[in-house]
């Protein structure tokens, strides 16, 4: 049984949707995962948004990374994107050699540059192609070192309208589980998520391959959802994406809510990790979008970020988080 049955199964005895963090594009790296993990873990983590090609080239080292997790992290998924049926079938022997326990196939990324390259949502006007590309990722699973990988797609629910065909046509894949982001790539994030719509697709995935898991995502930000939406849509599991940035304590078991210290401290941590774990590797900058996570709710929080925004290395920020920890003795 692979995980997504397995966190189905969960999900009937609780009651409860199972939970996902979503793959988000220089933020959900191995090291933001950690802190994740940390604070309050989802059941299910995904890496980066990871391109196929730059993984079956001789230019691996610039992406590979992206595939970096740490043992505490499983269950995790390693989700790709590309369009072309080799560097797929060579992801996936990777994927399977390095220990994950599925890959997901991303066909709902809307960024224009990926979408104007036929690829993730632009897979959605490629019907075809896109079942060609689950049909070899499946056989390459099975001629792997670990055929019991699961495999998985996240996509979203049409083009420039709502296209319950597209859905259907990938409900009839011999995939283990389908995520829907339930906007269309037009819309981008720009309208609300049609929940309303899921209990339809719910019975289209009855109707057709009752086994494939069902996984909710789009404007998930409250603990109320994740306790709820189970019963109101009856979906398996929910994906939370940007619904991260506004509590990263959204997967705890019980409510928190962390004082100046903890939340100051948090940051001290995210900076040591991600100069432990990348080094030079990385642009540190990055770092900065996550201060909104972790600095707020307290009084000097919008202060103290806009100290540490100003910062350019690692160094001049822990000398600034370490002054503000004495600031509040």
């Amino acid at each position: 049984m692979n995980i997504w049955k397995n966190l189905k199964e969960k999900s009937l005895n609780t009651g409860r949707a199972f939970t996902v963090l979503a793959p988000m594009e220089d933020v959900t790296d191995t090291v933001f995962r950690q802190l994740v993990v940390q604070e309050g873990r989802p059941d299910v983590l995904m890496t980066e948004f990871t391109n196929c090609d730059g993984l079956a080239s001789q230019g691996r080292e610039r992406v590979i990374h992206r595939l970096s997790f740490s043992p505490e992290q499983h269950p995790i998924i390693a989700q790709v994107w590309g369009r072309k049926v080799d560097t797929y079938r060579q992801a996936v022997s990777l994927v399977a050699e390095m220990g994950f326990d599925g890959i997901d196939i991303n066909m709902g990324c809307p960024v224009p540059k990926v979408v104007k390259n036929g690829a993730g949502s632009g897979l959605i006007k490629e019907p075809d192609l896109a079942r060609e590309i689950i049909l070899a990722v499946r056989e390459a699973i099975a001629e792997s070192v670990n055929p019991q990988l699961s495999l998985s797609v996240k996509t979203r629910i049409g083009f420039s309208s709502i296209q319950p065909d597209w859905v259907k046509h990938l409900l009839e894949q011999p995939i283990d589980a389908l995520t829907l982001h339930l906007r269309t790539t037009k819309e981008l994030s720009k309208v609300p998520a049609h929940w309303e719509l899921m209990p339809e697709f719910v019975s289209l995935r009855d109707a057709t391959n009752s086994n494939i898991v069902l996984i909710g995502n789009g404007d998930i930000t409250t603990r109320e959802q994740l306790a709820t939406y189970r019963a109101r849509y009856n979906v398996d599991g929910l994906m939370v994406g940007r619904g991260i940035f506004e509590n990263l304590w959204l997967f705890s078991p019980e409510e928190i809510h962390k004082e100046a210290r903890d939340r100051i401290l948090l940051v001290k941590s995210h900076i040591l990790l991600f100069q432990q774990t990348w080094g030079n590797q990385k642009n540190f900058e990055m770092i900065k979008k996550f201060f909104r996570i972790y600095l707020k709710n307290f009084e000097g929080a919008a202060q103290l970020r806009q100290s540490l925004l100003q910062l350019r290395t690692p160094e001049a920020m822990l000398q600034c988080i370490e002054q503000a920890l004495i600031d509040l003795k």
